[in-house]
């Protein structure tokens, strides 16, 4: 079994964040411009605040990379934060007044003061660009074995973008989603969008919406129905859970579930000769309402994964609060902030989801290196077409032996 596992460290007024990746098998090559190109679309989106204007990330690989690929060491990446403040007491002065919806008040509860400063650091949505490395880095494998990621806004308040997400409209997808300022492929909603993040700019209000994950070629079984923790389902929801100010997570119809008889939630099963080569094997469903993944394992359908995000809660206008010194009422702090991110969580999102794809295809193909990590895929498949491997009612080789003796 190879575990693949990702750590971060560094505060977001610090001088640099740090990822860890541990488990990537030697001879993988790494497409620098798609981590940078990962972190970039990070920093963007209509609604950012002005840190983004003095940020721009890239990574520096400091270990497990040598002449453009992974040596098999545990690779560390590091992004400079070129706005390294945390000392400066004049630019970062004590915070007294919480800020409702933020981790302020249990921080400082918690690490016993009254100054919010150290705790609204630690949660700050900045690291992120770690964990958005980290997962730029687990597509750099997944793209080897053909499986794609891909992430966009699918709404926000009263807007909501129909568009059908298949493999087929991928690439024109991605296109009118990396032309969308709100990293939306539907030009319309896009725009609607816009003016709902402009009004509440103008309100000193922010705003929240739904962002959604689609991961095309995954083989079936990855994942386990036999250990709770390998649940893929429960992996992918807490990655996406863990992002600053995401509040729930859906896999396929989500929650609309519960408003519909067993008839039509599950999707029935067929089987296509023509498809056998593809990772599917073969077996096709005419819906995905399970979003690809039955049992806690993938079932060679996509995987759909959608996350809703909270209103940013540093308001301009601030909420009402208490001074943490005196217990009086007060007006919540006021610090940096963006209007809304959620173009930006959702390229977060995307990336988070793929580092737990990767992590789950590295437990079941294992392998130091990229021909054995090959291979181990490519055996597995060949063995699943040729189910059953023996003829129904017929006894294993091994048990026919042992009758003959």
């Amino acid at each position: 079994m190879a575990a693949l596992t990702l750590e971060t460290a560094g505060e977001s007024h610090g001088p640099a964040l740090t990822t860890l990746v541990r488990g990537m098998p030697a001879g993988l090559e790494i497409d620098l411009d798609l981590i940078n190109g990962e972190l970039k679309r990070r920093q963007g989106g209509y609604g950012r605040g002005g840190r983004q204007r003095i940020e721009s990330d890239a990574v520096t690989f400091l270990a497990g990379v040598r002449r453009g690929r992974t040596t098999g060491a545990p690779v560390v990446m590091q992004i400079p934060n070129r706005d390294s403040r945390l000392d400066d007491l004049e630019r970062t002065p004590p915070v007294y007044r919480p800020r409702p919806g933020h981790a302020d008040l249990a921080g400082s509860v918690k690490w016993l003061t009254t100054d919010c400063r150290e705790t609204l650091e630690r949660a700050s949505a900045r690291e992120t660009a770690a964990r958005s490395a980290g997962g730029a880095l687990a597509r750099c494998l997944l793209r080897e074995f053909g499986i794609e990621v891909f992430g966009f806004v699918r709404g926000m308040l009263d807007v909501q973008t129909g568009v059908a997400v298949d493999e087929a409209n991928l690439p024109s997808l991605r296109a009118a989603r990396d032309a969308s300022e709100v990293y939306c492929p539907d030009p319309d909603a896009s725009r609607a969008m816009i003016d709902r993040i402009r009004q509440a700019k103008v309100d000193k209000d922010t705003a929240g919406g739904w962002a959604e994950v689609h991961v095309f070629g995954c083989p079936i079984g990855l994942g386990s129905c036999v250990h709770f923790e390998e649940k893929l389902d429960g992996r992918l929801a807490g990655a996406v859970m863990s992002i600053q100010a995401f509040k729930a997570v859906e896999i396929g119809l989500g929650r609309a579930c519960g408003a519909r008889p067993g008839s039509q939630v599950h999707d029935p099963i067929a089987f296509d000769p023509a498809e056998r080569s593809r990772p599917s094997l073969g077996f096709t469903r005419v819906t995905n309402h399970a979003g690809g993944l039955e049992g806690g394992m993938t079932n060679g359908m996509p995987v759909v994964v959608t996350g809703t995000m909270k209103p940013i809660s540093t308001l301009l206008r601030g909420l009402p609060s208490v001074d943490l010194n005196s217990k009086q009422p007060e007006h919540s702090a006021y610090e940096r902030s963006d209007v809304c991110a959620l173009s930006a969580a959702s390229v977060v999102m995307e990336n988070v989801v793929a580092f737990e794809i990767a992590r789950v295809f590295r437990t079941k193909f294992g392998g130091d290196s990229m021909p054995e990590v090959r291979a181990g895929y490519e055996a597995y498949l060949d063995l699943a077409r040729r189910l059953p491997l023996e003829k129904p009612g017929e006894a294993p080789p091994m048990e026919a032996e042992q009758t003959e003796r």
